[in-house]
């Protein structure tokens, strides 16, 4: 199957997750993605993840996580042979995607003002936490910091809870996809170059706007409501006999439905619950009087009736219960390499969610080990293995 990016070359000089996240869709997408790592240490994610061993070997679970279907070089930006190699590579690609702090490919000589110089056509996307510019610019920017300075954090858990932490680094892969999407739309334009600056704190406000537009446009101070949907009710978690359901009965319908199924019905006739703002200001009340009934059976069996009567509910899975359902299975989503170089076993890791004419997008190689493909590519470039070697002894490759 053809696909959308396959006659496109990247040169991903990112490390740990935003960028790396970007590179990933853009690799899944059929793009040619070459990552420019450091030499000898390559990208810090190679040293993180849950397994302390794949850390020590390089090929950590972070790194595994958001880098197969790429291509591994090893090169010294700051060495002046390494910097040319670098520029030779820019000649022969389409994208740069670079995640470090704003004004270090400046200071490197190797930013958009200079590469362009060689490349008109070029679309270089810089990745920071505030973006490169404004009065935080030079500030450090981690997913955790931008959790909290974005606001995610103050709505994250309820009254007794907040402010908390996302369970996984939202706002890094929430800047990596907004990178992915930005660099895709650039790539179409005409005539093609540009200067992408993406803002993992902006990226992150972005996919607030109910939230935002709510204090911007109705005057409501953003407030932590745990698992409730304050848009409407009964919408929220619920307890039952065995395990947490959440139920969105957000229609009239769905309500008339609900309580039905539930022998619940006279709760329609009580003032307090009689339209939607009565259930919204009675919330609480509301789901004793539904949890009287729900805890009498299991949460996946009460999600198996109420779907099928069109109450949209689901049981509250762990990430293994998930990971284990047919419908993950079923569709493609996950990719799995056999006896992975660096790793020495079978490993599975997650596509994009994504699907063309059918098919789950997919890489054909397992994530690289650090420099894996420096022959390929340099020799590419004209090099010769005994220059190659010579290279490396001089700390340029």
């Amino acid at each position: 199957m053809s696909q959308p990016l396959e006659d496109i070359r990247v040169l991903d000089l990112t490390n740990v997750l935003a960028g790396p996240f970007c590179c990933h869709q853009l690799a899944h997408m059929g793009a040619e993605v070459i990552k420019v790592e450091a030499v000898g240490r390559g990208d810090l994610a190679r040293q993180l993840g849950a397994d302390p061993e794949l850390n020590e070997r390089s090929m950590g679970v972070s790194f595994l996580a958001q880098n197969a279907g790429k291509k591994s070089v090893t090169l010294n930006l700051k060495h002046p042979v390494g910097k040319a190699l670098f520029v030779k590579l820019v000649e022969r690609a389409d994208v740069v995607v670079e995640n470090f702090r704003p004004g270090v490919m400046h200071r490197l000589g190797l930013d958009y003002d200079a590469l362009k110089q060689v490349k008109p056509s070029l679309v270089y996307c810089a990745i920071s936490g505030f973006g490169q510019d404004g009065p935080w610019v030079h500030r450090p920017a981690y997913d955790q910091i931008i959790q909290g300075a974005s606001g995610i954090m103050s709505i994250t858990g309820d009254k007794e809870s907040a402010p908390l932490r996302v369970g996984y680094p939202v706002a890094d892969t929430v800047g990596g996809m907004t990178a992915a999407f930005a660099i895709a739309a650039a790539l179409n334009a005409k005539p093609r170059g540009t200067f992408i600056d993406v803002s993992m704190l902006e990226s992150v406000l972005a996919t607030m706007g109910w939230v935002v537009s709510n204090h911007l446009i109705a005057g409501i101070e953003p407030e932590a409501h745990g698992n409730e949907n304050v848009t409407s009710a009964p919408s929220g978690t619920f307890e039952t006999y065995e395990g947490v359901i959440n139920i969105a009965a957000n229609k009239e319908e769905q309500w008339v439905q609900l309580t039905d199924h539930l022998g619940l019905g006279e709760l329609r006739e009580r003032a307090e619950y009689r339209t939607r703002e009565d259930r919204k200001r009675n919330r609480f009340a509301l789901k004793h009087e539904l949890e009287s009934v729900l805890k009498t059976k299991r949460a996946r069996d009460w999600a198996k009736e109420l779907n099928k009567i069109g109450v949209p509910s689901g049981a509250v899975l762990t990430v293994p219960e998930v990971l284990d359902m047919p419908q993950i299975a079923e569709r493609g989503f996950l990719n799995e390499f056999a006896d992975v170089p660096g790793v020495g076993r079978d490993i599975k890791v997650v596509t994009t969610g994504i699907k063309l004419d059918g098919t789950a997008l997919k890489v054909a190689t397992p994530p690289p080990i650090l420099g894996q493909h420096n022959e390929e590519i340099w020799r590419d470039l004209g090099l010769s293995g005994d220059e190659i070697e010579q290279l490396k002894k001089d700390g340029a490759l």
